[in-house]
């Protein structure tokens, strides 16, 4: 009997996507199914092997902390069985990995392909990451990754998504004068990047709760900006609003906006999403777990589950640049207060 959580046709994975992703259904079915199905004996020979080299690095993991303290009376055979433990994981996990890598491009490919969309698996770093900073979305760091670049344009607007991982350099001194140096995650999640057609007058930014940043700081920082009191009392209780404009706020931050930032969130599993309104950009960050990914190779290959997924993460983006898009056409903003 089928898992009551497995999607068991084409049609159910791809309910609730916009119309535009229609193209997917023929094209899944004539090129892309088959060549996922035409991995699956890699795929399975991959699990085999990462599962019989993790049971022989459990067994020398064991053997080598009994060694250690058994014959030698010394702990440095924990470190040893455990380092070769690691060793063999990561060498049994190698095919699997890189098999994951392909199975990602064989989905995300096609999709990016059909809306004119560049993908970029491992990008140099974006122009605009330092904007993030300036605008107090990111906090500072000292070494940067990032992953999943996508720059095209979602209905004639420019849009620009990428994945960052941000860490900071911190130095420790213990009482003998030691120093001892971490490198600390102080930003893992995506950034989005939507240019409009105009500028708009103030500077507008958007938290998820107090607890993000130190408000009195970035109060500082904005000079004029006063809290605004957004309208619906859902969206009021759950995000806090600051901007150079009060009125130009109100205009951008409609409800169907603010109801498509929490599904972004809950679509990406994230959580802290903040965007900024500065400029002619919306600039937007939201902590959560890597997407565009193609999930656990445990399953197989075709799984629609992983198909579901990976469309859902384009969909969210689409969608929220959608609202935005559609509030801030030229025609809108000649009519909009304040832009």
């Amino acid at each position: 009997m089928a898992d009551k959580n497995e999607i068991l046709s084409l049609s159910e994975a791809m309910e609730g996507l916009p119309k535009d992703f229609g193209f997917f259904a023929e094209r899944f079915t004539s090129s892309i199914q088959p060549a996922l199905a035409g991995r699956e004996a890699d795929r399975v020979k991959a699990v085999k092997k990462q599962r019989n080299f993790t049971i022989i690095g459990v067994i020398l993991a064991i053997a080598g902390t009994a060694i250690g303290f058994g014959v030698f009376q010394e702990p440095f055979g924990l470190a040893i069985g455990a380092l070769a433990g690691f060793g063999m994981f990561a060498w049994g996990s190698s095919d699997i990995t890189k098999l994951g890598k392909e199975t990602k491009l064989m989905l995300v490919e096609p999709v990016a392909a059909q809306f004119d969309i560049i993908y970029e698996l491992q990008p140099p770093a974006p122009a605009d990451m330092m904007t993030f900073r300036s605008l107090d979305l990111v906090p500072g760091w000292d070494r940067e990754k990032f992953e999943d670049r996508l720059t095209g344009l979602r209905n004639e607007t420019p849009f620009e998504f990428y994945e960052a991982h941000l860490e900071e350099k911190r130095t420790t001194t213990d009482s003998k004068g030691r120093t001892r140096t971490t490198w600390v995650t102080v930003f893992k999640g995506q950034c989005l990047v939507v240019k409009f057609h105009k500028q708009f007058q103030g500077v507008t930014k958007v938290y998820r709760d107090a607890g993000a940043f130190n408000f009195l700081k970035k109060l500082g920082q904005m000079g004029k900006a006063q809290r605004v009191k957004l309208e619906d009392p859902v969206f009021e209780k759950a995000f806090e609003v600051y901007s150079t404009d009060q009125i130009e706020a109100r205009y951008i931050l409609t409800p169907d906006f603010m109801e498509r930032l929490i599904g972004l969130e809950r679509t990406f599993k994230g959580k802290q999403v903040r965007c900024a309104f500065a400029g002619g950009q919306m600039l937007l960050a939201c902590e959560g777990k890597d997407l565009l990914e193609a999930g656990s190779m445990q399953r197989k290959m075709d799984d629609l589950g992983r198909v579901r997924e990976i469309l859902q993460d384009f969909a969210a983006i689409f969608l929220l640049i959608d609202a935005m898009s559609q509030r801030l056409t030229p025609d809108a903003l000649r009519g909009g207060p304040g832009v």
